[in-house]
């Protein structure tokens, strides 16, 4: 029988496998059309971290070349228990994809306010009565999930996908949207033109409170540079001087998260425009280009994530199989288990530098 020592060792190898497989798969995303292309397929994977994504595409195209899937991009993925409850079976021969899940551990203070109050509770310790107790990430251990084309067995209900012409808004995004950025208390406009906006196709106006977008464009147009928008109205602190130093990084930003907006409702982001991703990454003092693309992309997800989960309207899914929902699933997407496990509620404990879910 294996020692923890043992057991400890092994866990570490697959972190550092996995490790290596993640910055080998960010290290690829070197021009605009790349991280276009992760973005977009960010967005119908949006239940999971985007380290995780990429974990995920890079493993799901190296079967794809070996011939053990039919297709080059995933389209569902779960846990082998997961799939078995859906009356599915991995088949024979089929090998997970692994990707980081995370360890939780119990923390309890009678003074929440104060950080350093906070003790890590025990397996089977009981809080005291005039405690409080909340769960953090305080690792990563290694988990494996599987494509649906690695499985048999049940046919899974597809749900509707929203269908759109070129040029066409989904229906109820704009109003969505808009009601986002009134929300954020910002009034909205829409101008004839963009010699009103100094050029620009949107413009946020953070002393006047106001979002304008030109509208000589098409809907899906206008409806993506709303969204640019409202990403910069939710993301960036116009008072903040690293901000301002690296705009670069914020317009990447607002557009990455315009994209999985975009993507998630089945639009064509084909013409999105995004600078040179390598650029802009090697500019940050003090950071290697592989952690800016890391946080960026998490933080782009985060951010997406939260405008979606607020919106009423008919989103592709999240890469998560039907009928894994939780027990009070969103009426716009479902949630699962797993979906969850990429998703800790509190922010999670810095012990893996370098390694972020």
């Amino acid at each position: 029988m294996a020692s923890n020592e043992d057991a400890r060792a092994a866990r570490e190898a697959k972190l550092d496998e996995l490790h290596e497989k993640l910055t080998g798969a960010v290290e690829s995303l070197v021009s605009g059309d790349d991280w276009r292309h992760a973005l977009a397929f960010a967005a119908r994977f949006r239940s999971r971290s985007f380290n995780n994504t990429m974990l995920i595409w890079v493993q799901h195209e190296a079967a794809f070349e070996a011939g053990r899937v039919p297709e080059p991009f995933p389209t569902l993925v779960a846990g082998y228990r997961q799939w078995q409850g859906l009356g599915r079976q991995v088949m024979k021969g089929q090998a997970g994809y692994m990707i980081f899940a995370p360890v939780t551990g119990r923390f309890a203070s009678s003074n929440p306010a104060d950080p350093n109050s906070w003790r890590r509770l025990g397996p089977r310790e009981k809080h005291k009565v005039n405690e409080v107790v909340r769960s953090r990430m305080v690792g990563a251990r290694p988990a494996y999930v599987w494509d649906a084309s690695q499985t048999d067995g049940e046919p899974l209900p597809m749900p509707p996908a929203p269908t759109l012409l070129e040029g066409e808004a989904p229906s109820g995004l704009w109003e969505g949207l808009a009601g986002q950025v009134r929300g954020a208390g910002f009034e909205v406009l829409r101008v004839p033109h963009e010699g009103m906006i100094s050029g620009a196709n949107g413009l946020t106006d953070y002393v006047a409170r106001t979002v304008a977008v030109r509208e000589n464009m098409d809907p899906a147009a206008q409806v993506k540079t709303l969204a640019h928008e409202l990403a910069h109205v939710v993301m960036h602190d116009p008072n903040d001087e690293e901000a301002r130093q690296h705009r670069g990084i914020r317009e990447v930003e607002a557009e990455s998260v315009a994209l999985m907006i975009g993507a998630a409702h089945g639009m064509d982001t084909a013409g999105y425009t995004i600078p040179y991703v390598s650029t802009w990454a090697a500019r940050v003092d003090g950071q290697e280009p592989v952690q800016v693309v890391q946080a960026t992309g998490e933080r782009v997800r985060k951010t997406a994530l939260a405008i979606l989960d607020q919106l009423d309207t008919l989103q592709v899914g999240d890469g998560t199989p039907p009928g894994l929902e939780r027990d009070t699933p969103s009426p716009r997407t479902s949630r699962t288990p797993a979906a969850e496990a990429d998703r800790p509620r509190v922010a999670p404990v810095p012990t893996l530098a370098g390694r972020g879910l």
